[in-house]
């Protein structure tokens, strides 16, 4: 876990660090252009609001289900903002997808169904041919159309961010669990209870994970994926002191295009 300042302030207002101003991104999803509209205007906010030492955090799924993963990998692999420091979480769908590359072949079709297959598209693979072949076969493929400076990339991800009142994460935490005793599957993947637990956590959590279509608030954590890759909608909260704000990039999505939901991503934890 990386961490800057913690703090534990129960009964008052969740802070940052003094002198830092953190933006979180929610789960792009291979939503490249909703991305660098996204990061354009936290460029403007952050420039609006005067000096500060700024903290950018992606909170995982960059890839699958939108047009763009292999775009959206380059551009964040080479994002160099200045006076700016970079935290990129671990999704569940970077998680499935490593593991393929590192051979598993029971999750492949799977993967293809959940959006590998849109994935691999970008990277300029036809899954249809992949499903034709042979599992080890078509893991070859997908190796050798990934570039290992993408893989390399993806496999550098942290779980879990600390700063002061708040703790970044991608999918949620299990309740009652200390965080250092947090599995990585419920850190990924879970859903409930965590979604409903109305008790205090010590920290404020912020994630993404489960679609919504507005930003969902909560006394003990916010949820910021507004769907980008099936509403259009690619949301940042903003953090500095006491305040919190969100900045969104927006784009129609038509209704038939909606993507249905996966077995994999209605997985609530893969801890059991």
């Amino acid at each position: 876990m990386k961490q800057m300042f913690r703090s534990s302030r129960p009964g008052s207002a969740a802070m940052v660090p003094a002198g830092f101003r953190l933006y979180a991104i929610g789960d792009v999803h291979g939503r490249d252009d909703l991305l660098a509209e996204l990061l354009e205007q936290v460029e403007a906010d952050s420039s609006a609001r005067g000096p500060a030492e700024r903290v950018i955090i992606f909170l995982g799924d960059l890839i699958d289900r939108g047009p763009e993963s292999a775009k959206v990998v380059e551009r964040l692999r080479t994002y160099r903002p200045t006076r700016t420091r970079l935290v990129y979480l671990a999704g569940n769908h970077e998680e499935v997808l490593l593991q393929i590359l590192d051979g598993d072949q029971a999750l492949l079709p799977q993967w293809l169904r959940f959006g590998g297959a849109e994935c691999l598209a970008s990277y300029g693979i036809d899954a249809s041919q992949l499903r034709r072949m042979a599992p080890a076969q078509a893991i070859e493929v997908v190796r050798a159309a990934i570039p290992p400076s993408h893989v390399e990339f993806l496999r550098s991800f942290d779980d879990t961010f600390r700063a002061g009142d708040y703790l970044f994460v991608h999918a949620g935490v299990r309740p009652g669990v200390p965080l250092e005793q947090q599995m990585r599957a419920d850190l990924r993947w879970i859903r409930e209870p965590f979604l409903s637990e109305r008790a205090e956590h010590g920290f404020v959590v912020v994630h993404g994970h489960t679609v919504r279509k507005d930003v969902e608030e909560r006394s003990n954590r916010v949820g910021i994926d507004t769907g980008a890759y099936r509403f259009g909608v690619l949301t940042a909260l903003g953090l500095e002191g006491t305040d919190r704000w969100y900045l969104q990039a927006k784009t129609a999505v038509p209704e038939g295009n909606l993507p249905i939901q996966s077995a994999l991503d209605a997985v609530s934890s893969q801890s059991g």
